[in-house]
């Protein structure tokens, strides 16, 4: 994580906390020249259909609202300025704040966003908002999605590799991972765990075919994870008691293990994946946190391109 230096922190309009903020110093101070835009998109659509006021008269509206708003923030900010830290502040009208975040991320040369997410009153669990799951999908940096406690010293990280897949893309994948979760531990000195979530047999398999074994095949695809994960976990030195391959889909095994280690970080691959294969396919990571209780840094595979960058075709 040292390597951030441009971070983007989206503000929360409904809080007077602001967790994002409090992560993107702490990172700020882990590391020289470290720049913070905290940025917030706001819209209410009652300006807009206010039809008996003239254009120019909605525009002051406007411009009144952002001004108010760019004062909130400057307040919240104030304590940090006083501590040498480069933070700014920007407030966009804007009906999408995704869309709205997501340019700002190519137009300031963005490498983190930060955003907080909110916790459900009863069970701790984190709620993600409709914004997050656009910005998992579609930001092209790094999304680091945070809960509202602070990282403890000597935590844990869980970084989720998959080792189903054999192509470079996916082990590309696996290694930015990991290295990222390397990269945070020297942060906040945190063990860093590995988890792989391996297939069940397949049901329908045992009932087609009489004479499959599902002991042999379970056996097999077990043992070929755990052969692969034995070469990661040695390749980056990390100890096999901090390693976990477990079967189920990763959905259910990631927040498990994360609980069980009482995980700090959670940090997993996104392919971005939109459209109807969204739908139908989803991603692992929006399958995954809504069931996690801590912080979660989604990372897209090299190359990936946005459908948002400028100039893109949807």
């Amino acid at each position: 994580m040292q390597k951030y230096k441009n971070i983007l922190v989206v503000a929360d309009p409904e809080r007077e906390q602001q967790p994002a903020i409090s992560r993107a110093i702490h990172l700020a101070k882990t590391c020289d020249d470290v720049k913070i835009i905290v940025f917030l998109a706001i819209y209410d659509f009652s300006y807009e259909m206010t039809s008996m006021l003239s254009s120019d008269e909605r525009d002051a509206m406007r411009r009144g609202v952002v001004m108010q708003r760019e004062e909130w923030l400057k307040e919240i900010i104030q304590p940090h300025t006083e501590k040498n830290i480069n933070i700014e502040i920007k407030v966009v009208w804007h009906n999408r704040p995704y869309e709205s975040i997501i340019a700002d991320v190519f137009s300031q040369d963005i490498d983190l966003l930060i955003k907080a997410t909110h916790e459900h009153a009863k069970l701790g669990s984190v709620i993600f908002t409709p914004t997050d799951w656009h910005l998992l999908r579609k930001c092209p940096v790094p999304v680091l999605l945070v809960k509202g406690e602070n990282w403890p010293t000597n935590g844990n990280v869980l970084a989720c590799v998959n080792l189903s897949a054999e192509d470079e893309t996916h082990e590309d994948l696996n290694d930015k991972i990991i290295k990222e979760a390397i990269a945070f531990s020297s942060i906040t000195q945190a063990n860093v765990n590995l988890v792989n979530a391996y297939p069940a047999t397949p049901v329908n398999i045992t009932i087609e075919l009489p004479e499959f074994d599902p002991a042999s095949y379970t056996d097999a695809v077990r043992g070929h994870h755990l052969m692969t994960m034995k070469a990661l976990r040695q390749k980056y030195g990390i100890d096999e008691a901090q390693t976990y391959v477990v079967e189920g889909l990763a959905e259910d095994v990631i927040p498990q293990v994360a609980d069980e280690i009482n995980a700090e970080l959670v940090i997993l691959g996104t392919t971005g994946r939109t459209g109807l294969s969204a739908v139908f396919i989803g991603n692992t990571a929006e399958n995954t946190i809504d069931s996690l209780n801590c912080d979660l840094l989604a990372l897209k595979p090299d190359g990936y391109i946005s459908p948002l960058a400028p100039n893109s075709i949807d």
